[in-house]
Parts: structure tokens; C-alpha cells; sequence
């Protein structure tokens, strides 16, 4: 009987003390979609946050009644009050209503699961709507849309390659540092290429930064910093087709899948783009050119427990482009036509990302990538094949504290350079950059108007020395209208010959960097109003101001020899580039208008006279504007006006309205149709002068400060088989 009495004890104790789960899903109110990223805690710290689905599990709790809280933004949204145990899962509600939810979006960019409207970094979001748009306009790349953004402009550095790059604030495209899931890749050899070689379909969502945000990613966000978010499963299977095709001869077939399992999820994304060699203003030479690329990106998501998600990804991107002399494209060469020249590049790349939620709403984040890139150029004369591996690694913890948190991390990052074949002579060598840094930025909540960031990043160079780079920034709201920002933060640049400029050069013509080469500083200022203001239940308005200036010291220049030698050097006086932003965007029921301007006066000083940026616009505004009917038909109307631009010959060109225009269908809920024209005024550089010197032979082109593809018209047919 005692030993009865003593088990019957133990097993008493055992399941009074016994540890359990509580499983709870989060969802917004309006539309009953899940809520990932919210806090799920008691008083007590026990607690995590909300993986993708809205869920989260809580282990190791005691039998009894708790009460748990979900928690956005410092903010409690719900509570609940449950009795332990429970195997069921229990709902929390964030109450929002449809345009609120819109406008909670929360920045990757930030890393502090900060709200956009609240954040001290000014952050511009293309989000899934408006790339869901850019897929069946322009499908192939998102150098388009990205230009559409005010204060942003995509520069072409060659007529025969279609090679760009994106500026910020009037700055070269050497300073705007492109990220991959918050993972530079796009750089150095590779960097030209990048964004000509992302799909919109691919994408979740892009963050653009403009200003100086070196803090959280590197000294490179000088102008500012592109951040390409790519998208993840859901627990209902997506798939999505489109098929596109241009007046310019151009076809594109995208294709993306996704699902979320319980324990595994995948994305898929596959394209196909080929686009035919055109000679739009019939001088013999391309304008568009011939152009294959194929790109597959597969990611494979693993959720071991509710706290941790394993990403592992891999994309492929292999692409050829041909252009010079038509008549040596059409494969008819002789001795006068036989001008051309061909790039094949070919790009893989491997990534890995553990997410692992911590206590109390804290979060761990480790990721990689690593990136080869290979450029084979031929051209009549000559041939080279170059290569660059670029690698990224770092683990960094998100940890709140009350109201505010903290974000810290070390990261390492570098690029090696490798020549591989050549038949004529290169004098550049062989090179690598490799940099490991530290970083911590602290987010504090006054009250609920006020937030202000402490950041500070310290880099150490393998080739340029340390770098200390602080940063301050703060946001306040005066009341439900008003807001205003402002921010100084540092970066810096170090020497990379294969920088991009605003022209491109080929590696034959690039020298060494000369001894005593020193890398580039820079200062950047923000300071910017915001008005918001639903004046009806069918009408918004929302403005913003903003005033911007960056000073990059001991700039890197590149000289030019007679003979075509480029060599870089520093000049004694630095870049200055300043100006103002502001925009409208009024919305009237299914209407939604957008009006910008863009004020820019950037200067080199080192110059003693004419020292102007070149092909910078002083002056630029846009406007859109986009009508839905009953969700079948959508129509678009966009216009921009970019002002004259200073070339370092000292001449001005003209400057000029560009116009588009997109109408589309809706077919139940698994088809859409669009119609759309580009460019529609058929503006064009060379309808202004000849985009090239010297013969057809050994042609030499002109710096390119307009379109030159002229009008185009595609016709896209979008298929979602489980809409």
C-alpha cells in the first residue's frame, strides 16, 4: 500500500510540474489574413513571434491559466486568457481596417520589424501590387520600374550591350549598393548586369533607400542602398504564368510556384526572355540588342519547429547579347560592316539563411551566399573572359526591449577579380576585396510620437584601413497628420576599377590603381515633412517634402589617355550633390493619382569651371494616375518630363516628355490581359543627333541621355490556375 501511495505522489508532482505548448495563430481582422512578425508574450518574457503563417508555438510552460498578448510595434493589439493544457490552436485578432493594413508594412531594409510609416529611415516600397503590375508590362527586368521612383534614375552606359545602372540623388551608379535579401552580389564585374537580370515576377517586394545608409549593410550605400526582397510560400499553392511579347521583337515566358507545407515549403521562379537585334533609326547600327537569357531561381524553405525556418536557394542566370552592325548580326559581314560585340555572362549563385526566434520576441538571423560570375566579351578585334566570386556572410540578433530594441551583427563581404583568356593585353591584375565588419543600431520609442536610431558600424579593409561610420536618425509625429524625419549618417567607398561610371570601358583600357589610391568618404544629410490626411471615407492625400545632401571626399575619378588608357585617381575636392523631393499622391475612390518633382544640382568642385555632374537632370516630375472599374478593367496613364543635362563637352541637351500608357483586362480570377505602350511620344536620342563618331567601321558612341528604342507596345497574358 505505501508503495502505491509513494508512485501515486511521484506521478502527481510529475503532471502538476509538467511543461506545455501553447499554439496560437495571429491574423488581421480585415481580410482574416495571417500576421507574421508579432510578438505572442506574458508579462513574464515567455514568448516568440509569428513565423510567416501567422503562427507560433510557446513550449515549456507550466499547467494553469496565463494570459498572453500579441504585441505590434510596441503596442498590445490583443489579449488571451487560456488554461494549460490545451492541444487546440487559439486566435488572436489584430484589428485594422483594409486601408490600415496597407500601410503597416513592414521593411526587411530596417531589420526592426519597423513599420514604414514610422520608420526614421526614409524607405520607398515597391510592393507586390505594383510588381505584380511591372510583370506583365516589363517582365524581363526591373530596371523600369525602379526608374520610376522619384530621385531615381537608370543610366544606359552602352548602346551595344543595353548595360545600366541605377543613381540616386544625382550620384553615379558606383554608389547605389544593390542587396539580394539584404546580401550584396551585384558589384565590380557584375554589377552593370544585376538589375538586367531580375525578373519582377521573382519578387516580394523592393525597399529603396535613398541617402546615406551604410550602417546596417556596408560603407557602399553611399546614394543609397536597392534592396530585392524575394518572395516566400504560403500554405495555399500559388502559381502564376506569364507570356509577353514587344513590338521591338521581344518574348518573355515567366513562371513562379510556391507552397508551404508543415514542415517544408518550396518557391520556383523560371524565365525565358529573347529579344531580337533592332535598328530603330536606321543608321545600320543596333539600338535594341539581340539578346537569350535564361534564369532559374528554386528555394527550398524547412521548418524544423515553429521557431526555426532554414532557407536554402540557388539561381542560375545565363544570357547572350549581340549587338553593333546589323549586317553582321544577320550573319553578312564584309570589310566596311564588321563592327560588333558579344557578352556571355553566366551567373550562379548559392544562399543559406537560418531565421531562429528567440525569447521574448528576439530573433537570430545567420546567412550566406556566394556568387560566380563569368563575362566572356568578343568583339571584331578582340576577345576577353574575366570572372568575379563575390561571398557575403553574417549573423546578426534583433532584440527587443519594451517598446525599443537593438539590432546587432557581424558581417564579412569581399570579391575576387580572376582574368581568364584574353587576345590582347590587360593590364589590370588580378585582385580581391575583402572587408569584415561590426554593426549595432539601438531603436528608441519616446512615447508613442517620437523614435529616434542610434547606429554605428566599424569595418576593417584587408587593402584600405578601418572605417568608424555612425549614423543618427529620428521620426516624429506632431499628430495623426503630420510627421517629419531627418538623419546624417557616413559611408565610405574603397577603390574598385571595375566601378560603375557612366559609360562603360573595357578592361583593356583599365591601369592598375595607382599607389596611394585612397578610398572615398562620404557625409549624407535627410530631412523631410509628411502630411497624411483622409479627408472623406473615399478620399486620402498624403505629401512629402524632402531635402537631401551628400558630400563624397577624395573622390575617385577616372582619366582618360589619348590613346584610350583609363586610369583613376583622387580628386582634392570632393562631390556634392544636393536638392529636394517632394510628391503627391491623392486617392479618390478607385482612382489613385501621383504627382513628383525632383530638384537636383550635384557637382564635382574639383573642377575649376563647368563642374556640373554629367547627364544629371536638374529638373524632373512625373505624374500617374490609375482607374479600376468593378476589378476587371484597370487603365494607367504615366508621364514624365526630364530636364536639360550637361555633358563634360560643356553642351546641354533638350529636354523631354516621356509617356506611357497600359489598359487591363481581368477574366474571372485565373486571367488577365494587358495592353500597354511605351514611351508613346517616341522620343528618341537619335532623333535629336547621330549616337555615334567616326565610321561604321570603328564606331565610337556618345554618352546616352535619353531613350533610344523609341516606342514600344507589348501585348502580356498573365494565368493564376489556383486564383
Amino acid at each position: 500500500m505505501r508503495y502505491w501511495l509513494i508512485v501515486g505522489f511521484v506521478l502527481l508532482s510529475a503532471a502538476a510540474n509538467a511543461q506545455h505548448a501553447l499554439r496560437v495563430v495571429v491574423r488581421y481582422k480585415a481580410g482574416w489574413q495571417p500576421a507574421p512578425g508579432v510578438a505572442v508574450a506574458d508579462k513574464y518574457g515567455h514568448g516568440s513571434i509569428t513565423n510567416d503563417s501567422g503562427r507560433v508555438v510557446i513550449t515549456d510552460l507550466p499547467e494553469g491559466e496565463h494570459i498572453f498578448m500579441a504585441v505590434q510595434f510596441g503596442k498590445v493589439v490583443d489579449s488571451l486568457k487560456i488554461t494549460l493544457p490545451s492541444n487546440d490552436w487559439h486566435e488572436l485578432v489584430i484589428v485594422e481596417d483594409s486601408k490600415e493594413l496597407e500601410e503597416i508594412t513592414i521593411l526587411s531594409t530596417t531589420r526592426n520589424n519597423e513599420r514604414i510609416e514610422n520608420a526614421t529611415l526614409k524607405v520607398e516600397i515597391l510592393g507586390g501590387e505594383e510588381l505584380g503590375e511591372e510583370n506583365t508590362i516589363k517582365p524581363a527586368n526591373i530596371a523600369s520600374i525602379l526608374g520610376d521612383v522619384s530621385g531615381v534614375q537608370i543610366q544606359q552606359s552602352s548602346v551595344v550591350s543595353g548595360n545600366a545602372n541605377v543613381r540616386i540623388q544625382g550620384l553615379s551608379g558606383q554608389y547605389t549598393q544593390m542587396l539580394r535579401d539584404g546580401m550584396p552580389l551585384y558589384d565590380g564585374l557584375s554589377g552593370g548586369f544585376g538589375i538586367l537580370q531580375v525578373a519582377p515576377l521573382d519578387l516580394r517586394q523592393v525597399e529603396l533607400v535613398k541617402g546615406s545608409a551604410s550602417t546596417l549593410y556596408g560603407g557602399g550605400a553611399i546614394a543609397g542602398l536597392v534592396n530585392l526582397i524575394s518572395k516566400r510560400p504560403k500554405e495555399s499553392q500559388e502559381a502564376i504564368f506569364t507570356l509577353n511579347a514587344t513590338t521591338l521583337n521581344e518574348q518573355n515566358l515567366n513562371m513562379y510556384a510556391a507552397k508551404r507545407y508543415k514542415k517544408f515549403g518550396y518557391t520556383f521562379f523560371g524565365g525565358y526572355t529573347q529579344q531580337a537585334a533592332v535598328d530603330v533609326n536606321a543608321d545600320g547600327l543596333s539600338d535594341v540588342p539581340e539578346l537569350k537569357t535564361a534564369t532559374l531561381h528554386p528555394r527550398l524553405f524547412f521548418y524544423p519547429n515553429q521557431q526555426t525556418t532554414i532557407i536554402a536557394g540557388y539561381s542560375l542566370t545565363a544570357e547572350q547579347r549581340k549587338g553593333g552592325d546589323l549586317q553582321v548580326i544577320n550573319g553578312l559581314p564584309d570589310s566596311v560592316h564588321r563592327y560588333y560585340e558579344q557578352n556571355k555572362t553566366m551567373r550562379h549563385t548559392g544562399e543559406l539563411i537560418v531565421e531562429r526566434a528567440l525569447k521574448g520576441a528576439a530573433k537570430l538571423t545567420l546567412k550566406g551566399s556566394i556568387s560566380a560570375f563569368d563575362r566572356d566579351v568578343t568583339t571584331n578585334t578582340y576577345s576577353q573572359r574575366a570572372g568575379q566570386i563575390n561571398y557575403y556572410g553574417e549573423a546578426s540578433v534583433y532584440v527587443p526591449h519594451g517598446k525599443n530594441n537593438l539590432v546587432a551583427g557581424i558581417n564579412t563581404t569581399g570579391d575576387a577579380f580572376t582574368k581568364k583568356a584574353a587576345t590582347v593585353d590587360i593590364a589590370l591584375p588580378d585582385y580581391q576585396n575583402n572587408v569584415v565588419g561590426a554593426f549595432a543600431q539601438y531603436t528608441l520609442h519616446l512615447r508613442e510620437k517620437t523614435t529616434i536610431d542610434g547606429g554605428l558600424r566599424a569595418d576593417h579593409t584587408a587593402s584600405y584601413g578601418d572605417f568608424i561610420l555612425p549614423r543618427v536618425a529620428f521620426f516624429h509625429r506632431f499628430n495623426d497628420v503630420w510627421g517629419i524625419r531627418g538623419g546624417v549618417g557616413m559611408g565610405y567607398k574603397t577603390p574598385n576599377p571595375l566601378q560603375q561610371q557612366i559609360t562603360d570601358y573595357s578592361l583593356q583600357q583599365l591601369l592598375p590603381l595607382p599607389d596611394g589610391i585612397k578610398a572615398e568618404r562620404s557625409v549624407g544629410y535627410n530631412l523631410e515633412g509628411n502630411f497624411k490626411k483622409d479627408i472623406s471615407k473615399d478620399v486620402s492625400l498624403f505629401l512629402n517634402h524632402a531635402f537631401f545632401r551628400t558630400e563624397v571626399t577624395d573622390p575617385i575619378v577616372a582619366g582618360q589617355y589619348p590613346n584610350g588608357a583609363v586610369t583613376f585617381y583622387n580628386a582634392d575636392k570632393p562631390v556634392i550633390t544636393m536638392g529636394f523631393d517632394t510628391y503627391v499622391k491623392l486617392t479618390v475612390k478607385t482612382i489613385e493619382l501621383y504627382l513628383g518633382y525632383t530638384y537636383t544640382d550635384a557637382r564635382r568642385t574639383y573642377l575649376p569651371d563647368n563642374d556640373f555632374m554629367p547627364l544629371t537632370p536638374r529638373d524632373r516630375m512625373a505624374f500617374t494616375a490609375v482607374k479600376e472599374w468593378e476589378g476587371k478593367w484597370r487603365i494607367g496613364l504615366e508621364g514624365s518630363y526630364f530636364g536639360g543635362q550637361y555633358r563634360d563637352a560643356d553642351t546641354r541637351t533638350p529636354g523631354y516628355f516621356f509617356a506611357a500608357m497600359m489598359v487591363e483586362r481581368k477574366i474571372g480570377k485565373k486571367f488577365s490581359i494587358t495592353l500597354n505602350g511605351e514611351n508613346l511620344l517616341d522620343y528618341r536620342q537619335t532623333n535629336h543627333e547621330q549616337i555615334y563618331t567616326g565610321s561604321i567601321s570603328a564606331p565610337s558612341f556618345k554618352p546616352l541621355w535619353a531613350p533610344i528604342d523609341g516606342r514600344v507596345i507589348n501585348l502580356a497574358v498573365r494565368i493564376t490556375p489556383f486564383s
